[in-house]
């Protein structure tokens, strides 16, 4: 069963193992909206484990600096891109470069969910 929160930059679902992020077009997440979603992770999470998703279905941009402080979430054990059509994947390369846990793109949900569901159980 999942948790659908309505946000001013995006909706985000909250599941058992993982939570889906979707940004509005053309918001910038920046430290101040990353800092929203973090504390949205730690309540609904607290020390279980569980992959961010990341559901890119509209053009927006990622400040990569953001990726050094969610990757020191203790409980955060992979974070996954859902790829839109618009999405360059150039942009990925470097998002990884700033993630230090497992970090992988997908061209469906499906996939994304099936791999964070594997990860929160080998983990």
């Amino acid at each position: 069963m999942s948790n659908i929160i309505s946000l001013p930059f995006g909706t985000v679902s909250m599941h058992d193992n993982y939570m889906v992020a979707v940004m509005n077009e053309g918001v910038t997440v920046n430290p101040e909206i990353n800092s929203v979603l973090e504390e949205l992770a730690v309540n609904h999470f607290q020390d279980k484990k569980f992959v961010y998703i990341t559901h890119r279905v509209n053009s927006y941009s990622v400040d990569p600096n953001i990726y050094f402080k969610t990757s020191q979430i203790p409980n955060l054990v992979g974070f996954a891109v859902v790829l839109g059509r618009k999405i360059r994947l150039d942009n990925l390369a470097l998002e990884k470069m700033f993630f230090s846990k497992p970090f992988k793109s997908f061209k469906s949900l499906n996939k994304a969910i099936e791999w964070a569901n594997e990860l929160c159980a080998k983990t």
